[in-house]
């Protein structure tokens, strides 16, 4: 018996002991497995009016978190980011993430053809993966003029540790914004544009939301300005963002040279350049390396480019670069300007931009590995754009004729739902010989299609044409018309992959896209007075087979239009507390099965 009772207290003690490991190695499989799954990140962000003075004037301006510019969404390839969005303004607001693919996600896109907005006093949660991508990108409030108010920020997605990156590690990170700004409200811009009075010149150029550097005595006393501080012998990453509304700037620093390495998502070959124009709503990425004596400051310069009006020479951005040992302020004239008559510079400069095709991108092989230039083109568009003119009554702008109305109900949601009569797939090619007018015109794009086009820039502006969900090939400009022989000019083989343009006036500018990221996608003008009175169109991709890995409806689906009877009033406020790297759902699953560990192995 004695025997028979300590073999039973012997097995009980080694089942509970091989229990407690079986539980152990059960948890550890799952902690792995968990943290082998793309993370995830939190953001509880408040977008509401703030008063500020970039221009010496106070003024209402739009913060996020209190902040203007934005906070700065840092992240990792192939994180999912989880972005809830309070709307304390009071109109509607939706925030784009320009440059951010939303692969097989349109429904996160945030522009009017695919999320109702997000009405006064509301929340929504953005949830996207950046999927395979790196770079320099930024968002911005895509309704009703806010852009002009602030409400943007900057997106940086880094490379993950196991992809090389074509440069050495920076000694440190720096994001500016460069931006024309006005005195007026949003609200006022709006209505000026649309009564059709142009915009005129900007009171000025911000660099990260503040003013001008006292460089001369023309500029105002006590302007708060920016500074960047770096130390003597680094090498620093610069991301510039043209987030203006419609005016190209010249970005320069004195005495310091900008090596290019990488624009919207894309690494270039790398070349150095004195300055750089930056048009609106393009990023670029420069390294910088502090190579002076620093026996003074240096100044950092935003100025307009292509403008003629003696009213613009007030309107110039100065910024401080300032040495640790430094022993003075900025002295001596700005850095010259490139020539203004010189029509040609722009337009060389930016095709001397090429991909660097031997580079890794955001997945383990080259860049180049996409040879783009021996795929046969599937649709040709011709997109032509015409300076503002009436059309029954009401000044608009139009592609190909068409000036884009926004339906009440986005067109994703159509889409989805199958209401009739909402949108046409029947956006024309080329010119159309009928006249203007107003209409609700997409383009039906080829599924896994490649499509040509060419935007012809009748307008007296550089226009910048983004297209949303995609990074496509800039492969050739010039001034005149295109013609079907321009194509003997293209570059086929290392034109740089991105997802804003330039088109120079009284030029065209091509590129090539490959449709392969299913959905709704918003073509536009980044020129946000032209795009105001509607100067866009959507291009519609659709996988005619079942897709499981293209994402459905969201459960927090706002509705409006003809479906404004699916919406139940927000009686829930969703709020994280910071970022996190393990989901939450993750989270209580190991709690609850560490304490059925605990309460197994111990009892």
């Amino acid at each position: 018996m004695p025997m028979s009772s300590s073999f039973s207290s012997s097995s009980s003690s080694s089942s509970s002991y091989c229990c407690c490991i079986f539980w152990v190695n059960w948890v550890l499989c799952l902690i792995s497995f968990s943290f082998a799954e793309d993370p995830y990140v939190f953001f509880d962000w408040t977008v509401s009016y703030v008063t500020a003075s970039p221009l010496g004037v106070k003024q209402q301006v739009i913060g996020v978190n209190g902040q203007f510019p934005g906070p700065i969404l840092n992240v990792t390839t192939n994180w999912n980011v989880v972005v809830n969005v309070k709307n304390n303004l009071d109109e509607p607001l939706l925030l784009t993430w320009n440059g951010i693919q939303q692969r097989k996600n349109a429904w996160q896109d945030g522009v009017s053809g695919t999320n109702c907005p997000i009405p006064a006093g509301w929340n929504w949660t953005y949830q996207f993966q950046v999927k395979d991508q790196i770079g320099s990108f930024f968002y911005f409030p895509s309704l009703n003029f806010q852009r002009a108010a602030g409400g943007y920020g900057g997106i940086v997605v880094n490379n993950r540790d196991v992809i090389a990156v074509p440069f050495g590690t920076p000694d440190g990170d720096i994001t500016l914004f460069i931006s024309d700004w006005y005195i007026k409200s949003h609200k006022e811009l709006r209505e000026q544009v649309g009564s059709g009075v142009g915009l005129g010149a900007s009171d000025g150029i911000l660099i990260n939301g503040l003013g001008p550097y006292r460089y001369d005595n023309a500029v105002p006393d006590g302007i708060a300005f920016q500074t960047i501080y770096v130390d003597p012998g680094k090498t620093y990453r610069l991301r510039i963002h043209n987030v203006g509304i419609s005016t190209s700037l010249n970005f320069r620093i004195q005495n310091h040279n900008l090596l290019l390495v990488e624009t919207e998502g894309s690494y270039t070959v790398q070349q150095n350049y004195t300055n750089m124009d930056i048009h609106v709503g393009q990023s670029y990425s420069f390294l910088v390396t502090m190579d002076q004596h620093a026996s003074n400051d240096y100044y950092i310069v935003a100025s307009p480019r292509f403008v003629n009006s003696s009213a613009w020479t007030k309107a110039t951005g100065v910024a401080v670069l300032h040495y640790s040992n430094s022993l003075g302020p900025a002295s001596g004239p700005l850095p010259d300007p490139p020539n203004e008559y010189d029509t040609y510079f722009s337009m060389n400069q930016a095709r001397s931009i090429r991909w660097n095709v031997s580079a890794g991108a955001a997945r383990p092989n080259p860049q180049g590995s996409f040879k783009y230039g021996q795929i046969t083109v599937t649709d040709v568009y011709v997109i032509l754009n015409r300076p503002p003119e009436l059309i029954d009554g009401k000044w608009r702008t139009t592609v190909n004729g068409i000036s884009y109305l926004a339906p009440s109900t986005p067109l994703k949601v159509a889409q989805q739902f199958n209401i009739p009569g909402v949108f046409k797939l029947d956006f024309p090619n080329r010119l159309m010989n009928r006249p203007a007018k107003v209409d609700t015109s997409i383009i039906n794009g080829t599924f896994k299609g490649f499509m040509e086009i060419i935007f012809q820039n009748n307008d007296t502006a550089v226009q910048s044409y983004h297209l949303d969900g995609y990074a496509f090939f800039v492969v050739g400009m010039d001034y005149g018309v295109w013609t079907e022989n321009s194509r003997s000019t293209y570059n086929k083989w290392d034109g740089v992959a991105r997802c804003t343009t330039q088109v120079f006036p009284g030029a065209w500018t091509a590129i090539l896209v490959y449709l392969d990221n299913a959905g709704i996608w918003n073509l536009r003008t980044q020129n946000l007075d032209s795009w105001y009175l509607g100067q866009e169109v959507y291009l519609s991709a659709v996988n005619p087979q079942t897709d499981k890995n293209e994402l459905p409806l969201p459960d927090n689906t706002i509705y409006c239009g003809v479906l404004s009877f699916l919406q139940k009033d927000q009686a829930q406020r969703v709020n994280f507390s910071g970022a996190s790297s393990c989901p939450k759902t993750m989270k209580t699953i190991l709690a609850a099965v560490l304490l059925a560990l605990f309460g197994t192995c111990f009892t």
